[in-house]
C-alpha cells in the first residue's frame, strides 16, 4: 500500500505519518503503539481544553525507551496563557511514552487486534480502545 492509502484508512486524509506501517505488528514495535499513543495525548488536550485541535509527534530512537522527540502542533488553537511548550511539559507529565508502559497502560496485550483490522484503528468508540477514551490530565 501506498502512503497516502495508510493515512486515507488510519486518519481520515488529514494528518502527518512516517511511513511505518502499524497493522500486523506487535505492540511492542512503537510503529503501532506509539500512534495509539499520540491519538490519546491528542484527544486528551483537545478534551481538557488545552488546544481545539493538534497534532502529536512522537520520534524513537531504536533500543532508546524514551522518546527522543515529543513534539505538538496546534495549529494555532493552544489555549490562552499556554504555548505549545507548556502542552509538551503537561504530556511528558501525565504519559509514560517508553513502549513498555504504553503496552501496560493501553493494555496492548488483549486481544484487540481484530477489530483494529476492520474498520480502523481510530475514530471508534470501542471499550477496548483506551486510545481512544481522552485522559484526565494534571498541569
Amino acid at each position: 500500500l501506498t502512503g497516502r492509502k495508510i493515512i486515507v484508512d488510519t486518519y481520515g486524509g488529514w494528518g502527518a505519518h512516517g511511513g511505518g506501517a502499524f497493522s500486523g505488528k506487535d505492540p511492542t514495535k512503537v510503529d503501532r503503539s506509539a500512534a495509539y499513543a499520540a491519538r490519546w495525548v491528542a484527544k486528551s488536550l483537545v478534551k481538557a481544553g488545552f488546544c481545539k485541535r493538534c497534532l502529536v509527534q512522537l520520534a524513537y530512537g531504536i533500543g532508546v525507551a524514551e522518546p527522543i522527540s515529543v513534539h505538538v502542533e496546534t495549529y494555532g488553537t493552544v489555549a490562552e496563557g499556554k504555548t505549545e511548550k507548556d502542552l509538551v511539559k503537561i504530556v511528558k507529565k501525565n504519559f509514560d511514552l517508553r513502549p513498555g508502559c504504553l503496552i501496560r497502560d493501553m493494555k496492548l496485550k488483549t486481544p484487540i487486534y481484530s477489530k483494529t483490522s476492520c474498520y480502523g484503528h481510530f475514530g471508534r468508540a470501542e471499550p477496548e480502545f483506551i486510545w481512544e477514551q481522552p485522559k484526565a490530565l494534571e498541569t
